[in-house]
């Protein structure tokens, strides 16, 4: 259900607008200020936010492509005041809800001047610092990249920035802040792929730091957000080889640290099953691919000096050869969210152990 816009109609806004610039000696005339008329706030999704807005909470769960903020961190009051009047002067209020964590954020989504912003926002922050509000959060698209330095000016630091908008942070009490810090690691995927023949599938890259070096390697990528790693992989296969592939498990993986502008690296090698043989390579990323003998692929030097690839390598022929089990994902719900995930795990093993797993959702 979308949150209700705090915003008041253009024709109410217009005479509050006009008498503050009077007031500010920026009115030149009586007629009324031309408004943009902008669309709705967007509608709020179900899911979660990073960690929650006003404190630790969910983890993120959105889809490919979400950009709003989800209405599950926020509480079904919203303050319904038009405007307030502060030092005898209309301020127009800014559109808020609260979140669940003792929070307050600020969604813009309407063109506003820059004085006004600053002005609402100072009256705000002093009521939510009586009220005991905590954390306070403003999420600006980039199209009102103007109103960032009334913000800053006003204590607010930045979050995190995503294509389409900027989120900024303030913490009222006079206590060290506990905001959940930005998204902390990327998720990357490598693919074990090999045939009856016993070739793996392998590709040299057009481009990073084994370009034009005639290495082969396995099929890798990065998981997109919201996609989940046995969907990703496969993608990654089809993408870079043109081969259709079935994810089987994952069978091993590698946390980093200071990788990619400072955030670490989760790692997933998985072993698939290929469906086709054909290769067509990504001309934009890929100089080459071939399925290759493993024996040749295991006596290039790369092989026998990267100790990432010795063990990928490694991993893979257990599965295929001896009685390795990795970890396969099957579909659960959480007592907090209707919302399916994935939870993987070595099934055989678990089996074995406990007899067969009882699940009454189907498999991904």
């Amino acid at each position: 259900m979308a949150a209700p816009s705090l915003s008041i109609p253009l024709t109410t806004r217009a005479p509050l607008l006009r008498l503050l610039l009077r007031r500010r000696g920026l009115a030149h005339s009586a007629s009324p200020p031309k408004l943009p008329v902008c669309s709705a706030p967007p509608r709020h999704r179900r899911g979660a936010l990073f960690l929650g807005p006003g404190g630790a909470g969910e983890r993120q769960r959105s889809g490919v492509g979400s950009r709003t903020m989800s209405a599950s961190i926020y509480s079904t009051k919203v303050d319904a005041e038009s405007a307030m009047t502060t030092n005898g002067r209309d301020v127009e209020l800014l559109p808020f809800v609260n979140d669940k964590h003792g929070g307050v954020i600020i969604e813009m989504t309407t063109p506003m001047d820059p004085q006004l912003f600053s002005a609402s926002l100072k009256s705000l922050l002093s009521k939510w610092r009586e009220q005991g509000i905590r954390g306070v959060w403003i999420k600006l698209p980039i199209s009102l990249a103007n109103l960032i330095q009334s913000a800053v000016e006003e204590g607010f630091w930045y979050h995190h920035a995503e294509e389409t908008y900027l989120m900024l942070a303030y913490w009222l009490p006079n206590t060290p802040h506990t905001l959940p810090v930005n998204a902390t690691h990327r998720v990357g995927v490598g693919a074990f792929v090999m045939n009856d023949k016993r070739e793996v599938l392998v590709v040299q890259e057009k481009s990073g730091v084994l370009k034009g070096l005639g290495i082969w390697k396995f099929p890798t990528g990065v998981v997109e957000p919201g996609e989940d790693i046995n969907i990703g992989v496969v993608r990654e296969v089809k993408e870079e080889t043109g081969v259709d592939a079935e994810f089987v498990e994952v069978l091993a993986f590698r946390q980093s640290h200071k990788a990619y502008f400072e955030k670490s690296d989760l790692f997933f090698v998985c072993i698939l099953r290929p469906l086709s043989f054909d290769i067509t390579k990504q001309e934009s990323e890929i100089e080459d691919a071939q399925w290759m003998p493993v024996e040749e692929f295991a006596a290039q030097p790369f092989v026998q000096q990267h100790e990432l690839v010795k063990y990928i390598l490694e991993v893979g022929l257990a599965k295929a050869d001896k009685e390795y089990a990795g970890f396969s994902p099957i579909s659960i719900k959480s007592a907090f969210s209707p919302k399916q995930s994935l939870f993987y795990m070595n099934r055989r093993d678990l089996e074995k152990a406990s007899g067969p797993i009882i699940n009454t959702q189907k498999d991904s």
